[in-house]
């Protein structure tokens, strides 16, 4: 039988890096920028992490009991934060200051990102002196992935909704406060005026600039704690170059998917999850070309996504109409 007590919880841990990614890129999105480069993103966000912990775990000897827990916490959080930032100024100086073309540049900050992480990662591996490589923060890890003290006497309960990361419940919240941000106040009200028609929210006050600016530089900030959790939670604090895959991707894919709605990305990032695993708990025998094919269904999904959403007719369920445009105030 499927075992559905083991499979969910990993799907829901799986499913986390897609949905910072997804709910930054929707609140980016929402402002007219099309940040193709939210993969460079995450992998900023999570090297910088990496970066954070690396000196703070040498200077209290690699050991979890000689550390603070909130320094252990703070600084690649604060680092990963930092680092995210300084991705999403980047990408509005080119985009919004300068105009370049927004696909382009996202695209290139996906490259840019990708190289920034693995220089970084394998000039830390060679300060380690490692013979695999890859780097262990092991220590950070334990407060990464400690999860509420009473979960495993809680049986299924506690496994199912109780066994995770402060990080992975941080997601959720995210998720759901961005829906109600860019729902139901004005300046969410706002910020999707800018999406829709800039020259409009120009013409009754609203600043162009800085709502694209600072919704891009949040987007980028949120989609780089996805990073983070990866490498401090799912993969036990280890970095190894190019160890991301195609979460990136896939967490832009989810934009479309959840017609731009946050709320549904918590739903829908625990689908892409467990798509992405499904093959671990489907037996396939020594049948390799049948899991291969269970490999698949993450990109079928999105592959059938995509067709899906070029039939929608209702005009909420389209992007914003002045995605990936450049907005020329002298041609208001």
């Amino acid at each position: 039988m499927f075992d559905f007590i083991s499979f969910i919880p990993r799907a829901i841990v799986q499913s986390v890096p897609l949905l910072y990614g997804s709910t930054g890129e929707t609140i980016t999105e929402k402002a007219g920028n099309l940040n193709l480069g939210i993969p460079g993103v995450m992998y900023v966000g999570g090297i910088s992490g990496v970066i954070g912990a690396f000196f703070y775990e040498n200077a209290c000897g690699n050991s979890a009991a000689n550390m603070n827990a909130v320094l252990a916490i703070g600084i690649p959080l604060l680092s990963c934060l930092l680092g995210s930032l300084l991705m999403g100024l980047l990408y509005c100086f080119l985009t919004v200051t300068l105009r370049a073309n927004q696909n382009v540049t996202g695209l290139a900050m996906t490259t840019f990102g990708v190289g920034f992480g693995n220089f970084f990662g394998g000039s830390l591996i060679k300060l380690t002196g490692s013979e695999v490589p890859s780097i262990a923060l092991s220590a950070t890890h334990s407060f990464y992935s400690k999860s509420l003290p009473f979960a495993s006497s809680t049986g299924a309960f506690g496994k199912l909704f109780l066994s995770y990361g402060f990080l992975a419940y941080a997601a959720i919240i995210i998720a759901f406060v961005s829906a109600h941000f860019l729902r139901k106040t004005r300046t969410g009200l706002n910020l999707r005026a800018v999406g829709e028609s800039p020259a409009t929210a120009d013409a009754a006050g609203i600043s162009i600039t800085k709502y694209k600016y600072i919704a891009t530089c949040i987007g980028c900030m949120i989609a780089g704690l996805g990073g983070l959790y990866y490498v401090m939670d799912y993969a036990s604090g280890v970095w190894s170059n190019d160890g991301f895959g195609d979460r990136g991707w896939l967490a832009i894919a989810l934009v479309i998917f959840t017609i731009w709605r946050p709320n549904w990305s918590v739903f829908a990032s625990i689908l892409f999850g467990g798509l992405y695993i499904l093959y671990l708990f489907i037996p396939t025998g020594m049948n390799l070309s049948i899991k291969e094919i269970y490999k698949m269904l993450p990109y079928l999904v999105t592959i059938v996504v995509l067709i899906l959403t070029s039939m929608r007719n209702k005009r909420e369920n389209q992007p914003p109409a002045s995605l990936g445009q450049a907005y020329f105030r002298e041609e208001r």
